[in-house]
């Protein structure tokens, strides 16, 4: 590295460092935001939206958040370093069940994270520690996914996923790849509501899933960011990571309290971690708040309050499942009147993967020609890949969004 002429010079040390590209989503929004026209519609951030077309604080964080505030015995001192216990152990019961044989034999690990991003980037650490092998993940994936793994340490391989032929799953190719694929390595799956395409693997594929990762020693990580969001139902969402645990796997798994609580500002999660034995949990334990303490030293306390008083109170509990049912129904809802007007418009090519696909978003197919027609065109923003966030999508522009997707599919190539 060639800082200065002067090798004893001060300046210019850092005169090599390259301009990073700008991210895809916050890029997309500020273009979003920066637009004038007065019927845009942003499909790229994934952010649930009301069919106002607005944020939504769910009632029942609000009702947590008057319970702080009325209580005078809080304070704003420091978590410790693996956070708030009661909010950590009710996002165990989450996500395995509150009957959980290995909760109840004293063998899970886990530790408050940055959201969900912070989980991954935990489990990150811990795996290029302690569990290195490459990665598979799949093609596509959540954007972060890629850089999160390298940034750790980790080496990335894709592994098929999505089948742009029917707009599902590539199940024959990415089995196929998961045998051929190194004994004991990572793979890294979407518990629910997979990002971006919305597809997920069947009950009995996950089964099959299972079967080939045990047959040739897999580690799987799971990344559940919609727990309760993709189906409005909790046990339902997290069936693959407890059908793996039943299994006798040991498994990593990232939680987020974004999107089924709307607490996408707070940062909210958390990251278990099933072991075989108390003994190999206290260990993993001891190790996760080793990197917890030197990444962040402990996790932030507003967020995990609001999440642990809804889930240790049972009526607060009930109404946060309401809350949630009714983001996934509207969800649901506008996949079904996006289909419907695709369909009474005749547009060209099959769309039956709108309604088949779950969760906060859909792959449409689209290219990235015809995305480019509609942002600059329709000013409609989706990202380039034709990911779009069914949340962005309402009664007073659905229709209208249908017909520029139609427009763009006879048009552009």
């Amino acid at each position: 590295m060639d800082c200065s002429t002067d090798p004893l010079s001060v300046t210019g040390q850092l005169a090599h460092v390259p301009q990073a590209p700008v991210d895809a989503i916050f890029g997309l929004t500020a273009r979003f935001k920066a637009d004038t026209d007065a019927n845009k519609i942003n499909l790229g951030v994934g952010a649930y939206r009301t069919n106002e077309g607005k944020p939504w604080i769910l009632p029942v964080v609000k009702k947590a958040e008057a319970i702080i505030f009325n209580d005078h015995t809080l304070d704003h001192e420091y978590l410790p370093i693996e956070g708030l216990k009661t909010f950590v152990d009710a996002s165990v019961k989450l996500l395995l069940g509150a009957d959980s044989p290995a909760i109840a034999a004293g063998r899970v690990a886990a530790v408050q994270t940055i959201s969900g991003t912070g989980a991954v980037r935990t489990a990150a650490a811990f795996l290029a520690k302690f569990r290195k092998a490459p990665i598979y993940i799949s093609k596509p994936t959540w954007g972060n996914h890629k850089s999160i793994m390298e940034d750790a340490g980790l080496t990335v391989v894709e592994h098929s996923y999505w089948d742009p032929a029917t707009g599902g799953l590539a199940f024959g190719k990415m089995i196929s790849e998961l045998r051929e694929a190194p004994a004991g390595s990572i793979v890294l799956l979407h518990g629910c509501a997979h990002n971006p395409t919305g597809v997920d693997p069947t009950v009995e594929q996950w089964k099959e899933i299972a079967l080939v990762m045990k047959e040739k020693q897999h580690f799987p990580f799971f990344d559940c960011a919609y727990i309760g969001f993709a189906t409005g139902s909790f046990d339902a969402d997290a069936f693959a990571p407890r059908y793996f645990v039943s299994q006798g796997f040991d498994i990593i798994c990232a939680q987020s309290y974004a999107k089924n609580f709307g607490l996408y500002g707070e940062r909210v999660g958390c990251l278990t971690v099933v072991t075989q034995s108390p003994e190999q949990k206290n260990a993993v334990q001891s190790q996760l708040m080793r990197i917890t303490r030197g990444m962040i030293s402990n996790p932030p306390l507003y967020g995990a309050r609001i999440v642990s008083i809804v889930l240790n109170d049972t009526q607060l509990y009930q109404e946060w499942v309401a809350n949630v049912q009714e983001m996934a129904n509207r969800i649901k809802l506008m996949r079904q009147q996006l289909f419907d007007h695709l369909i009474a418009l005749g547009t060209p090519g099959t769309w039956n993967h709108i309604i088949d696909q779950i969760g906060m978003f859909s792959y449409t197919g689209l290219s990235t020609a015809q995305v480019n027609v509609l942002i600059e065109k329709f000013h409609v923003y989706l990202t380039a890949d034709g990911r779009i966030s069914m949340a962005g999508l309402n009664t007073g522009n659905v229709k209208r969004f249908a017909e520029s997707v139609d427009w763009v599919v006879r048009n552009v190539n």
